[in-house]
């Protein structure tokens, strides 16, 4: 049995938790500790005593009851409460405790161990209701109980001793005061879970559901929900219970951008009763509406929303004009302010306020809407990981500061993400990093859509809110000392970097994207840009999934019997369903391009299409079987059952009329035409499929090689078992003679056409034409003062960003270039594409500029930015990339180079490309393995 005592807590966990590993001291035993709960208004500290009361049974001790009178207490007592109560302050100055470092401060602890009268003592004073709850979190966190204990089943460890040095340490303060989740899109797991498993009595999302979202908070040291509002759920204020459990939990409710005054308008405001929802038609009913909940929430901890939207998520009724929209807006919000000030009985500036730039609202507001300045600014993404405006240096200036509203989850144009949580996490670190220098640290909230399966994303973005220091780690050890508190330090490293490899996958197409439509209106799935020549993209994907998918059940196998549910709710449904989802997808679009090629193969590819979409259900079913049924309609394969997830109508195709084996894209290599390509001086790999057209089981071999090529095998049998194909790898060797290939397959002859060209002599660190492309990661540049680069961000494991601090520029003169050196051997026509991430400028005053030259030709501009949903906009989003493209009619061979200034700042680039006529054209880079 183990022994728990903070003494020996990681660092890696103390900085997680905002602490200083303290000094050793004597030991303080919890075994048998009573809690104490010191008496506050609203019960919140006996809410910690209970709660600390369940993770010490938990871990085998056996505390004693809670108590509130210290002479209640056994010899060992754990001591909760906030710094202004009188038992706290008596039982300090008793034990000679300096409660000031943490006087006046916003949600800060001391932990200390000390001796009265006998009696050993576990001091946890808060500076608020909330600093005592996370005293008691952390303390159970660093005895070993994971955030994550009921959410995710990692359940608590028992042990024979429950001990803690007895040291004294103050917790830091948090970086941003506001730290919120927003339940949204609830529809597919959290409500039906809620109404069906969790709370049938209940039958909908209510005050039973909310404690154990609020305690997930206090464990992950978030202060602030906007609660589930889709009309499938009761309204928050709608059940009596959930207001005063919020009181209880000192959690500061707050509302979303279409739903101000803490209104729920959807299912709040009946059009019967009320009359349509539009204020230039009906003002006073909409104030005396939003009166009504004003009043209701008198004495709750609340950051009201400001301004006006439509009845649901979508811009205000009566009107249709920006500048119109402006007009009724200041009207709006300073009656708002009015109506808070009057009846609160307080000025409005003492009251939270909060403006969420949503779409038209920003659009509004950058239009020139004018808003009190102790109002709070809250800027948002574009709904896919990337804000659409920061602060500029004016608006850092406003006493009401700002924040952020993010989206690890979206239902909406141009397709939903409800499923899988894919938002990278140095995508994360990178848009919350460029929030934070721009000042913009009083709210974050994030939209967590049903918290599953987004559990690490959502407590990643909660750890950069409580500690801003994090924003200097890489993402990938916070990771892994995510996984390390998991599932142990043993496996942490290769679980972290198999969750890394699966951020990676969803980069370049999220697996709710794969269907290739469009929502809003929904459009049918569209063949695959992986398919979109000879395959081989789409098998590189299926392979790089299924390798992942291999890896991840390989280290389940591992797991310990008690975190066998946490890994599949964390690791294992989400790797194996972006992998089933692609497998099913590519499959059966390889099918059809097979089939045109009359592969007797194609069948093959969809049964396993067809094997990948049952194996998506089984999955599915047992997570919703995981710990006896816990999770029974938490999670659904198919939210808003849109085209991409549809099970398919399975194709099947008669045999092929052709006879023999072939290869290639067509059938047979013609002359130099599909020619293997090799470089000399540079070994490399190319794919090569033999195929039957009929299936029929034949023996080949190799019949003659050359000696710098070298075939994965050198013969083997074409069977049904392999889908009458096998997949080889032709290697060169960087030195020996090419040539073509001959394979004898049964009687047949089949020759594969190979050979190498001549570099031209080139500097070192120049990137060489392969296979007529060449690809140049953004930092393999040199690049001057403008620059700066991103660690762990984009396609290829790290970006180049133009400073944030930039100012607009008007010519490259101004600037210092980044540049590429690069060698062709083909001559033809071409197009240099500049692959940025589709990050937005800055403030709207500006654009996402830069100058571009080739060689010593002239200097061309090229603007990344888009408008908000816009075709460009769209596809970029869809892809996490901005694509601005130079057409060559002509390219000579030879070395080459590219320069490129940024003119505004924030421009972040991801790699160069130079794309010669007749190279094959591919979706996207596939992310390296090796990190």
């Amino acid at each position: 049995m183990k022994r728990a005592r903070i003494g020996v807590m990681s660092a890696g966990l103390a900085w997680m938790l905002g602490m200083t590993v303290p000094a050793k001291a004597a030991d303080l035993e919890l075994t048998r500790a009573n809690l104490l709960a010191a008496p506050d208004g609203e019960g919140t500290t006996r809410l910690a005593a209970e709660l600390l009361s369940r993770d010490l049974s938990a871990l085998g001790g056996q505390p004693g009851a809670v108590v509130e009178d210290r002479t209640n207490c056994a010899s060992v007592c754990i001591v909760i409460g906030t710094a202004a109560s009188p038992v706290v302050q008596r039982l300090a100055r008793e034990g000679g405790v300096d409660l000031s470092p943490i006087a006046g401060g916003w949600e800060r602890y001391i932990r200390v161990g000390m001796r009265v009268a006998g009696r050993h003592y576990l001091l946890i004073v808060g500076s608020d209701a909330r600093g005592a709850a996370y005293g008691v979190t952390d303390l159970s966190r660093a005895l070993g109980v994971s955030p994550w204990e009921w959410w995710a089943d990692v359940t608590p460890r028992r042990r024979e001793r429950i001990a803690i040095d007895a040291a004294a340490f103050v917790s830091r303060e948090p970086s941003v005061k506001y730290r919120g989740i927003f339940l949204n899109d609830e529809d597919w797991g959290l409500e039906p879970w809620a109404a069906k498993t969790f709370d049938p009595a209940k039958g909908n999302i209510g005050p039973k559901t909310y404690a154990r979202v609020f305690e997930l908070m206090w464990r992950l040291k978030a202060n602030t929900l906007w609660p589930a509002m889709h009309s499938v759920s009761t309204p928050f204020f709608g059940d009596p219970g959930n207001a005063p459990l919020a009181r209880r939990y000192a959690i500061v409710i707050g509302s979303s951008h279409a739903e101000p005054m803490l209104r729920n308008n959807l299912r709040e405001w009946d059009e019967d009763k009320r009359g349509g929802f539009d204020f230039t038609r009906r003002p006073q009913a909409i104030v005396d509406y939003w009166r009504e909940r004003v009043r209701e929430t008198n004495g709750q901890e609340a950051f009201y929303t400001m301004g006006l939207r439509g009845l649901h998520d979508g811009p205000m009724q009566g009107v249709t004009t920006t500048e119109a929209r402006r007009g009724i807006l200041e009207d709006v919000v300073g009656r708002q302010r009015a109506l808070l000030a009057e009846t609160l009985g307080k000025p409005a500036g003492q009251v939270p306020q909060l403006y969420v730039a949503y779409h038209e609202l920003q659009e509004a507001y950058d239009a020139g809407l004018t808003l009190p300045d102790d109002v709070t600014l809250m800027w948002t993404d574009d709904n896919y990981g990337y804000l659409r405006r920061l602060s500029t240096p004016e608006e850092q200036k406003r006493p009401g500061g700002a924040g952020v509203y993010y989206h690890l989850s979206y239902w909406g144009r141009p397709h939903d993400y409800l499923w899988l949580g894919t938002t990278h996490p140095a995508l994360i670190r990178e848009e919350m990093g460029r929030a934070w220098n721009t000042d913009a640290r009083r709210i974050w909230v994030v939209n967590v859509g049903d918290i599953k399966p987004i559990e690490y994303l959502s407590q990643y973005f909660l750890d950069l809110a409580f500690d801003a220091r994090l924003l200097h780690q890489s993402p990938r050890e916070h990771l892994r000392r995510f996984m390390a508190e998991q599932f142990g330090e043993a496996e942490a490293g290769v679980i972290a970097d198999v969750m890394l490899r699966f951020y990676d996958l969803a980069w370049p197409r999220k697996p709710e994207f794969m269907g290739f439509g469009q929502t809003e209106w929904v459009m049918p799935n569209r063949p695959s840009g992986y398919v979109q020549s000879d395959g081989e993209e789409a098998q590189d994907r299926i392979a790089a999934y299924q390798a992942l998918a291999t890896q991840a059940e390989a280290i389940g196998a591992r797991i310990p019997n008690d975190r066998q549910d946490a890994f599949y709710e964390l690791v294992l449904y989400p790797v194996r369903g972006a992998a089933g989802l692609n497998t099913r997808i590519l499959s059966l679009d390889l099918a059809e391009l097979y089939a045109r090629d009359q592969r007797a193969s194609a069948n093959a590819y969809v049964a396993r299409a067809k094997a990948a979409h049952g194996g998506l259900v089984a999955d599915t079913a047992r997570y919703n079987a995981l710990a006896g049924g816990k999770w029974r309609g938490m999670m659904d394969m198919a939210p808003r059952r849109l085209p991409v997830f549809a099970e398919p109508m399975w194709p099947s195709w008669q045999p092929s009329m052709q006879k023999g084996c072939a290869t290639g894209l067509s059938g047979a290599w013609i002359g130099d035409e599909n020619v293997l390509t090799f470089t000399r001086g540079v070994p490399a790999t190319r794919p090569v499929t033999l195929y039957q057209h009929q299936p029929r089981t034949t023996a080949w071999s190799v019949h003659g090689i050359p000696a710098g090529l070298s075939l994965s095998a050198a013969k083997g049998e074409l069977n049904e078992r392999g889908g009458y194909e096998q997949r080889l790898t032709l290697h060169y060797d960087g030195k020996g003679a090419v040539g073509p290939v001959t394979l004898r397959c049964g009687d047949q002859p089949v020759v594969v056409h190979a050979t190498a060209l001549t570099p031209p002599k080139v500097e070192p660190g120049t990137a060489i034409e392969d296979e007529r492309r060449i690809t140049m990661p953004a930092l393999t540049a040199r690049y001057g003062a403008d620059w700066e680069a991103i660690a762990d961000l984009g396609s290829q494991h790290g970006a180049l960003r133009a400073k944030l601090a930039l100012p607009t520029r008007g010519s490259a003169a101004q600037g210092t270039p980044a540049t590429w050196r690069f060698a062709t051997m083909t001559e033809a026509g071409a197009n240099l594409h500049l692959v940025a991430l589709p990050t937005h400028p800055r403030d709207p005053a500006q654009g996402l500029r830069a100058a571009v030259k080739l060689d010593d030709g002239d200097w061309q501009t090229l603007d990344f930015a888009t408008k908000a949903r816009s075709d460009r906009w769209r596809q970029n989003v869809l892809t996490n990339t901005a694509v601005a493209t130079l057409p060559l009619k002509s390219f000579a061979a030879g070395a080459h180079q590219v320069a490129i200034v940024p003119l505004d700042p924030g421009l972040t680039l991801d790699r160069v490309e130079l794309v010669l006529d007749g190279a094959r054209p591919l979706y996207a880079p596939m992310p390296e393995t090796a990190r």
